[in-house]
């Protein structure tokens, strides 16, 4: 006979966004009843998340402290014409940490795992098996809505683990790394020393499709590390992403694509940086926002969170305009000119772009001096961006 489980909040699905409004919920109200349900076995997936300690504003630190596997104080990037060491702090989250740290915070039943949901209002969840969970609340963090709704382009990678015969040259990240050939659309691999004899290589594209060939992306992998004398003795792990790169849309679309007066969140909600994909910032401070919340209801979640993701919709205009310019002003094998000209700005600017915080000074020094691109061609994709729906 099917069950029905009673809490005052439910989030669905157990990734990046879920788990973090799960431990900001257990950390801030531990009064609380919380259940995460996943259809996975293992919460967050098969991912690394990487973010700059400026993505995370001091007040919300607390939150991903504990998750954080690995930190470096600098990094590299490489471009044929440029290259440079940014000081900065640098983080990573592997999924096998954030999986431990999330089960531990929750009490015993409070992680409902390898369970299909087959609906989800705002306050209930029906699973494929007919149980039933209601709550005073419900939160859908399963993944996308529908992307046909939004105009894109795409960030997508094929990303590999190695354990190594022996110790790489590595002092440090390398972030991007654009003296790779340059093949469907801005190509850079990028590289993260774990340990001495560990090392994760991802080989990724600023494409105009999604298409991912993972031998392919595989072969050039291996190609960069022997390339670079790394002598690789396995593949402990490999990763796959498609990410949206955002040029454009009708928001107000997207977000009921993804289901009528439901509280979202991470990609469902449209929270991702338009010209990186990356959702971890917005994440961290969407958790933040709930768990810090005096109405935990249904209609109450629902209007915070799309409120919030609607605002920074509207807010980064200018990051649509600098994806557009991105995928419509330069030719494919191109593209690389306009991220090398980036890197050549101050270091404060890029961090704050990374993390989507760009000032009006900021916007106007993007903008400024020589362009990378044909200036017809970025003004046609500048205008093409100024006819998006925002709501």
């Amino acid at each position: 006979m099917p069950a029905t489980i009673q809490c005052d909040v439910a989030i669905v699905g157990g990734g990046l966004s879920g788990g973090l409004i799960a431990l900001a919920l257990r950390r801030k109200r531990p009064d609380l009843d919380v259940r995460i349900i996943e259809g996975g076995s293992i919460l967050g997936g098969n991912h690394l998340w990487s973010f700059f300690a400026s993505d995370i504003a001091p007040a919300d630190r607390w939150l991903v402290a504990p998750l954080i596997s690995y930190g470096w104080t600098s990094y590299d990037i490489a471009f044929p014409a440029h290259g440079r060491t940014l000081n900065a702090a640098y983080y990573s989250i592997e999924s096998e940490r954030f999986d431990r740290v999330v089960r531990e915070a929750m009490p015993d039943g409070g992680v409902i795992a390898g369970r299909k949901v087959l609906a989800a209002g705002a306050r209930a969840v029906v699973m494929a098996d007919g149980d039933r969970i209601e709550a005073g609340g419900v939160i859908d963090c399963r993944g996308p809505g529908d992307l046909a709704l939004l105009d894109l382009g795409w960030q997508k990678f094929v990303g590999r683990e190695y354990a190594l015969e022996e110790p790489h040259a590595l002092k440090r990240p390398v972030i991007m790394d654009a003296t790779v050939a340059q093949i469907d659309g801005y190509r850079f691999v990028y590289a993260l020393p774990f340990a001495a004899t560990r090392l994760f290589v991802e080989d990724t594209y600023y494409s105009d499709t999604a298409d991912l060939d993972v031998a392919a992306l595989g072969r050039r992998i291996e190609a960069w590390t022997t390339a670079h004398g790394v002598a690789t003795q396995a593949v402990t792990r490999e990763e796959v992403g498609v990410l949206p790169v955002a040029m454009g849309g009708d928001f107000e679309s997207y977000w009921q694509s993804g289901g009528n007066r439901v509280a979202k969140a991470g990609m469902r909600a449209g929270l991702f940086h338009p010209v990186t994909g990356y959702t971890l910032p917005d994440a961290v401070r969407l958790a933040s926002l709930i768990a810090h919340s005096g109405d935990l209801s249904g209609a109450a979640l629902h209007d915070l969170t799309h409120g919030h993701a609607r605002k920074q919709w509207r807010r980064r205009g200018f990051y649509r305009m600098l994806a557009a310019m991105l995928f419509r002003a330069a030719e494919p094998g191109e593209r690389y000119r306009i991220l090398e000209r980036f890197y050549r700005l101050d270091a404060g600017l890029i961090a704050r772009f990374y993390a989507g915080q760009t000032n009006l000074f900021d916007q106007a020094r993007l903008l400024t001096g020589k362009p990378p691109v044909p200036i017809g061609r970025a003004i046609a994709a500048i205008r093409g961006d100024t006819r998006e729906k925002t709501a």
